[in-house]
């Protein structure tokens, strides 16, 4: 199946990016979106001949309860982040919808470079908006608030601020943490 990985990554790329563009100009991802990927992605594990993955030298599916579990791991990686009230409900799902496709060790590597691109992401965003100033004002506070909850036996739990700077369009993370991963798939796999 020469043609396998190509396609794959053809289909995974465009609905990460159709993700985008739909979180850039709404906010949102839509779940159909995110639904149909999951379809695809469970589509493509079933039928295609298993194999290392469709990234790897060795080509093929990951299978069907590989592709299951790397969707569960994208679920439960950026779950608690969404029950923090840090991430859409969209994120959470489009990082399961990832997983699906990936699997779970490639899904906990896209999660890591994820945040790490979200972090750069946020910092441009403060720069870039003027709200630099507040976005430390409210970590200050946040952090604050939770070592006194802790000292004083209230436990670890943040409440977000009064003010906030505003949402960041976190599929462009997503992408980027996919991408990188991605790329480093396709770089051990000799394509």
């Amino acid at each position: 199946m020469e043609l396998q990985a190509p396609l794959t990554l053809l289909a995974l790329v465009t609905l990460v990016l159709t993700a985008v563009v739909c979180d850039l100009r709404s906010r949102r991802i839509p779940n159909v979106l995110v639904g149909v990927g999951i379809a695809l992605g469970l589509l493509l594990q079933t039928v295609a001949p298993t194999g290392g993955g469709p990234f790897a030298s060795s080509g093929g599916a990951l299978g069907l309860g590989p592709a299951l579990l790397g969707g569960a791991v994208g679920l439960a990686l950026f779950l608690p982040l969404y029950a923090l009230r840090t991430l859409g409900a969209g994120d959470v799902k489009l990082l399961a919808m990832v997983g699906v496709w990936l699997g779970a060790p490639s899904v906990a590597r896209a999660a890591l470079w994820t945040l790490l691109a979200g972090g750069v992401l946020a910092l441009a965003v403060a720069l870039g908006t003027g709200v630099l100033r507040q976005v430390l004002g409210n970590l200050r506070v946040m952090l604050t608030t939770s070592l006194i909850q802790a000292q004083t036996g209230g436990g670890l739990s943040t409440t977000p601020p009064a003010r906030t700077t505003g949402r960041l369009p976190y599929a462009v993370a997503i992408a980027c943490g996919t991408a990188v991963e991605l790329a480093r798939l396709l770089m051990r796999a000799g394509t």
